[in-house]
């Protein structure tokens, strides 16, 4: 078998000697022993926190990652920073388990071990599920949480592969007042603000504020010379009050207004290469989406005594976007220079999610077993609205001058198509600790969804168990279920031979084996994981040769695989952030499929990103990320090429009149390597070109 360079650098650093050297000793976890924790201090560093300890989504509450029974990576602010992202996108690639999907009209698509992220239940925003159908304020963000594996005993409805949450910035007492400035080789540019701080002299009452001004100018330009364009704006504001010791009360408020020309990328022709030049969007000039998204909610932690707390929370969204679409259609044997047809629309989308949850948590001793129960409840209600007008179709062909944008408004359009539906979920955890080695959790939900023509409801399981050697290593095995109804609950097309027949939800069911190790005096955390997940219940549709067909419920996809991800210190100055995974995906017990792999689930893909610090004020960075071989088309006859992206960075710090200012250089695609992204044969992205990113950060 042959790796990529990249796959031997990562598993060298997995492992390597001295990165098990020094396992003992280290410091106790706070549920497996009381003790006071050793302090270890990382010398010469000014950064800080390539490692974390916890992640909140994963248990919905403080559970140290070694005493969770899942594979969980926490992508930290320190590493966002230094790659100067500005999307989702450019920090979840720090995750091998991760892969792009298609990017086209502003907004990004990521595919979790192999599976697809729904928009509407595969991300999380502290917990709340969140519509996330447009590119994120990440400036808002403190860390990323990639739960993987079916996580509906605590969320409810969501996909096989995982969730990702984004876990927003808080207030502090300290005065924080961070200005930034950012600029690429095309002319975008970024102006963020992060403030916060103490509003009464008690620090009862704190602040964080970000704003975020926006302008990007893309490489690929349309095919009346015009390139790409982008604005955004982002202004968000949480609050924090103490009313007294026992209860904290949080408002939070945000609104982003985005608006650009659309791609909606590339096409592929047969053999897998883009069809004309790389940077050609087919969209017309005039073809644009605008999105405005608000969010508004309040969160509540009442600790009702030593052992038990209640937390109550609510958040209400509105997603609205007007999308004028100039929809190029790509024809089957299209080569360059040939004509196609766009049909153009105006179309205006009106999403509303409110979401609701109360957890009880508590620790308490029965029978001489320590338990950490929680036992809570969530809701979800979403409503979708939709205006559309369509005008005239007409062809175009390379080189011809750009038809005018049509003279049509959605504002015209005297019907609306609405959907709607409501669901709620009331679940148990319970994290037993039998002994220092030994601890047990155990789980389940039920769920019921309200939806004309798809109520659905459903009881899942979850357990695990976790074995700790040490104090510094666990191993686990874990079993998870998950669940996404159905658009609705019998089959309606009454040419179905199956017309008129139940359907339940599609459910998955995932098998895990890991472990982790606190390593190098708790500086480095190394994990590793072996997983089989299980889609199952598919609609498949089997067709006769008298032209009828039956639909059936047999459908299943199967993806196995396994991880392994380092994180944390290796040295005083070295820091790293590696990950690779190997997949295996199929579809099974499907007429058409079975036996191929979904598009763009690789069967390698590895990262890796790392820091050296060469003086206390002076450091590099280097990251390399892998992509092995992907297909482009559910039938698997076009094959997307492997490829690796070198990124290099420095970051250098000064200080004048007590204000710290980091300048920041960063390359991207270092080598100018071409590659192809996630998407399909008529939506593909195509990878940037070598680009450059400069930064001035500055704190007072």
């Amino acid at each position: 078998m042959k790796f990529s360079p990249l796959f031997l650098a990562v598993s060298a650093v997995l492992s390597s000697p001295a990165v098990f050297a020094n396992t003992a000793e280290s410091s106790p976890d706070s549920s497996l022993n009381k003790q006071a924790m050793e302090v270890i201090e990382v010398k010469g560093s000014y950064f800080h926190g390539y490692k974390v300890d916890e992640a909140n989504g994963a248990m919905r509450g403080n559970v140290s990652l070694l005493e969770t029974a899942q594979s969980v990576t926490v992508i930290p602010n320190t590493v966002i920073n230094e790659q100067l992202a500005t999307t989702l996108g450019e920090v979840l690639v720090n995750d091998a388990s991760l892969t792009a999907g298609s990017k086209q009209r502003n907004r990004e698509v990521f595919n979790l071990r192999g599976f697809t992220l729904s928009s509407s239940n595969g991300y999380l925003r502290d917990g709340h599920q969140h519509w996330s159908h447009y590119q994120q304020p990440i400036e808002t963000l403190d860390s990323i949480e990639v739960i993987k594996g079916p996580s509906s005993i605590l969320y409810g409805q969501s996909g096989p592969g995982g969730l990702v949450n984004m876990v927003t910035k808080k207030p502090t007492a300290n005065n924080i007042f961070n200005l930034g400035i950012d600029f690429d080789q095309e002319g975008s540019s970024r102006l963020t603000l992060d403030v916060g701080g103490a509003i009464t002299e008690d620090d009862s009452l704190r602040y964080r504020a970000n704003l975020v001004k926006q302008d990007v100018t893309y490489q690929r330009e349309y095919q009346n010379g015009e390139q790409r364009e982008r604005e955004r704006f982002l202004g968000a504001l949480v609050v924090d009050y103490d009313i007294n010791d026992d209860l904290l009360v949080s408002v939070h408020y945000d609104k982003t207004n985005d608006k650009a020309g659309l791609d909606t990328g590339a096409w592929l022709d047969d053999e897998g290469n883009v069809i004309g030049d790389d940077k050609t969007i087919r969209d017309m000039s005039w073809a644009f989406t605008d999105i405005t998204v608000e969010n508004y909610g309040i969160d509540a932690n009442y600790i009702i005594n030593d052992a038990w707390q209640v937390k109550v929370g609510y958040n209400e969204q509105t997603f609205e976007r007007q999308r004028f679409e100039s929809a190029p259609k790509k024809p089957s044997d299209f080569e360059e220079g040939d004509s196609y047809t766009s049909k153009p629309y105006d179309r205006f989308d009106d999403w509303q999610f409110k979401t609701a949850f109360i957890d009880f948590s508590g620790e308490f001793e029965l029978v001489g077993v320590d338990h950490n129960l929680l036992v809570g409840a969530n809701y979800l209600d979403y409503y979708y609205g939709q205006l559309k007008v369509k005008g005239d179709s007409f062809e175009y062909s390379a080189g011809q001058a750009e038809p005018s944008r049509p003279d049509i408004s959605y504002t015209t359009d005297d019907s609306l198509y609405t959907s709607e539906y409501d669901y709620y979920g009331i679940y148990i955890q319970d994290l037993i600790t039998i002994n220092q080695e030994w601890q047990v959790m155990l789980g389940g939900r039920y769920d019921k969804q309200s939806k004309k023509g798809a109520d659905n409801e459903s009881l899942l399981p979850k357990g695990g168990l976790l074995y700790h050697p040490s104090e510094s290593t666990t191993f686990y095995a874990s079993y998870s279920e998950g669940f996404e109804p159905q658009r609705s609950e019998t089959i309606n097309d009454d040419e179905d031979l199956n017309y008129g027949m139940e359907i339940d939800a599609m459910t998955s069911k995932q098998y895990e084996l890991g472990a982790k190790w606190q390593l190098l005096d708790d500086r480095l955390l190394l994990t590793s994981a072996i997983f089989d997940i299980t889609k199952s219940g598919v609609l498949v549709t089997e067709y006769y040769e008298d032209d009828s067909y039956r639909t059936s419920q047999v459908g299943e996809q199967r993806h196995k695989g396994f991880e392994m991800a380092a994180q944390g210190a290796v040295t005083d100055k070295l820091f790293i952030m590696s990950s690779v995974m190997n997949l295996d995906a199929v579809y099974e017990n499907d007429e058409e499929f079975t036996g191929k792999t979904p598009v763009d689930a690789p069967e390698w893909s590895a990262s890796i990103w790392s820091r050296y610090e060469l003086t206390e004020n002076l450091a590099i960075n280097a990251g390399a990320f892998y992509e092995g071989e992907r297909f482009a088309d559910n039938d698997n006859t076009i094959v997307k090429d492997a490829y690796t992206r070198i990124d290099l960075g420095a970051t250098y710090k000064i200080t004048v009149s007590d204000t710290d200012i980091n300048l920041r250089f960063n390359v991207q695609n270092l080598f100018d390597t071409d590659y192809l992204a996630g998407g399909g044969t008529s939506n593909v992205t195509v990878g940037d070109e070598r680009s450059y990113r400069l930064a001035m950060q500055v704190a007072f």
